[in-house]
């Protein structure tokens, strides 16, 4: 009798970050729920203009009497404000003040038979193990302020069972999206790390050496490690990446901004924002890393905070030939950074430790920063919190749970979505470029 393998449960697992096999119905699909995410975002976005410029108070309002008719022009109308006077209520001695209230006397306060008063008494402390299930539960337990406001991006669906003139109709789509090349932009190569928002404040102190910025995880938003100083402005939020390798390098990847020094940017449309970022972090001064080394029984140096904000490129131009030639290959490709990290000398014991910005010597080194593959946002979209179909990922590797910790591990699958988002962009290609042909030549 032979082995029968384990359950679909388990093959359910393999596929997680894989593209299916097949798209779902045209009202189902990650396009149609594109589309309506967008015109919801735009409906949205109406609103708030109308409610800005206030058009229901100006609605009902008039000028005076209409004497355009008789075509001549109307008078000015010469109405003052005293008949408004009649409005007002008539004036008189003004009311006395209310008595002011008693004093409550607290029950805690009162005399006893004794003579004295009662104490409160003191809380009874928990015992060990309640006390960490308190905590545990404490940590658990996502801020309601920063807790999933990272526009988190879906899987990319791809269908490769479809025929050229299947494309984009009905329900055997291939899931690219069929205004790729003009409505949408494109970030890569995107870095490996831990998804995370940068959150600044205005430090108490001098700027660039008071900590003023706190990383707060995606999901939960909690803070990741200690508030540390950075450049940054105060009232800034980044949606970042928080390298992999930050102890080693010190990055930190800023991927889209939210707010710089208090001003909304999440309104504004993808290219803007890319924009905005570029620019104003470039006109930032860069911070030299601590002279500390915070593990010093290690030769190597490990930083204790990130120190270089790094922004991930963006892309506009999405042609297949671009795509094919430029973009994927970024994808794929680890990044070389150069970093600035301090010339680490062992202290010894009784040695005199310099913390001083001036007395660091720096050197420059070459770190690689691996990629995770390509995104993808809608042009016309702005800046919205929580999974969205207005931001696609097409990452490098395929990737299948945990059974033991949960989280994703790479598998080895032979391709990975990249590889099949690089075939049907180049299928795409062919057929544009075979239509193009028949069209010269009738």
């Amino acid at each position: 009798m032979s082995q029968t393998p384990r359950g679909s449960a388990q093959d359910r697992k393999s596929n997680y970050k894989t593209p299916p096999a097949s798209v779902r119905n045209a009202s189902t699909s990650q396009e149609a729920r594109r589309q309506k995410a967008l015109d919801e975002q735009k409906r949205r976005r109406a609103e708030r203009v109308d409610s800005a410029r206030q058009l229901d108070l100006f609605a009902d309002l008039s000028l005076g009497p209409d004497d355009a008719s008789d075509g001549e022009p109307a008078e000015p109308v010469r109405e003052g404000v005293a008949h408004f006077a009649a409005l007002l209520p008539a004036a008189g001695p003004a009311p006395p003040p209310p008595p002011p209230a008693p004093h409550a006397v607290h029950e805690d306060a009162l005399p006893t038979a004794f003579g004295s008063t009662k104490r409160k008494g003191k809380k009874k402390r928990r015992g060990g193990a309640a006390q960490a299930q308190a905590q545990a539960a404490q940590a658990a337990k996502p801020n309601a302020k920063w807790a999933d406001k990272v526009m988190y991006a879906e899987l990319l669906e791809m269908a490769e069972d479809t025929q050229m003139g299947d494309w984009g109709t009905g329900e055997r789509a291939d899931g690219i999206p069929q205004d790729l090349e003009t409505g949408w932009v494109a970030v890569a190569p995107v870095p490996a790390g831990k998804r995370c928002l940068a959150v600044t404040h205005a430090p108490a102190g001098v700027a660039g050496l008071v900590p003023n910025t706190t990383l707060r995880s995606r999901l939960l938003g909690k803070c990741l490690m200690k508030p540390f100083p950075s450049s940054l402005p105060p009232h800034t939020v980044l949606d970042c990446i928080l390298d992999e390798n930050w102890r080693d390098n010190g990055i930190l990847h800023i991927l889209d901004v939210i707010k710089w020094k208090g001003q909304d940017i999440a309104d504004c449309e993808t290219p803007f924002r890319f924009w905005w970022r570029d620019t104003r972090l470039s006109e930032l001064t860069s911070l030299p890393p601590p002279s500390m080394n915070p593990e010093p029984a290690s030769s190597q140096y490990h930083f204790s905070y990130p120190t270089t904000l790094l922004t991930i490129p963006y892309h506009t131009d999405l042609s297949p030939a671009n795509l094919l030639s430029t973009l994927i290959p970024l994808a794929r490709a680890p990044r070389s950074i150069p970093i600035s990290v301090p010339i680490h000398a062992s202290q010894e014991e009784g040695a005199m430790e310099v913390d001083s910005a001036a007395a660091v010597e720096l050197k420059t080194e070459a770190a690689a920063v691996k990629s995770d593959g390509m995104l993808l946002y809608v042009a016309q979209a702005t800046y919205e919190p929580g999974t969205s179909p207005l931001s696609l990922w097409v990452p490098v590797h395929a990737f299948a749970q945990d059974a033991v910790t949960g989280h994703p591990q790479a598998i080895d699958t032979g391709e990975g979505p990249l590889d099949v988002f690089e075939r049907l962009i180049r299928r795409r290609g062919a057929a544009h470029s075979g239509s193009a042909q028949d069209a010269m030549e009738s």
